[in-house]
């Protein structure tokens, strides 16, 4: 499982945006900002761990940006970096209240 520390220390060697989460966090009806991403990432919780995501093993956390919107962001650990490979407002049709639970 992907800790926090674990996450945190490669987010703090080097941050990757991925072109899909610059995508996903310019999205009009988004406007995630990197420093809230960096909130999410040093301030916020792993929630869900994806080992054996296509894309290497990764996690969701949860966040809260401007304004307390909760922010998920999925990243993954390398040795030399921290990949984001998308940030997105939760949305209650999918998630609960505390935004830590799938519907």
């Amino acid at each position: 499982m992907i800790t926090l520390l674990t996450v945190r220390e490669a987010a703090a060697r080097r941050i990757l945006f991925l072109p899909h989460a610059l995508g996903q966090m310019n999205a009009p009806d988004r406007m995630i900002s990197i420093y809230e991403v960096r909130e999410v990432i040093f301030h916020g919780v792993v929630i869900e761990d994806y080992p054996t995501d296509v894309r290497g093993h990764s996690c969701l956390m949860l966040g809260f940006g401007q304004g307390k919107r909760p922010i998920h962001v999925v990243c993954a650990p390398q040795a030399d970096y921290l990949a984001i490979i998308t940030a997105y407002l939760p949305g209650p049709a999918r998630w609960e209240p505390d935004w830590r639970t799938r519907r």
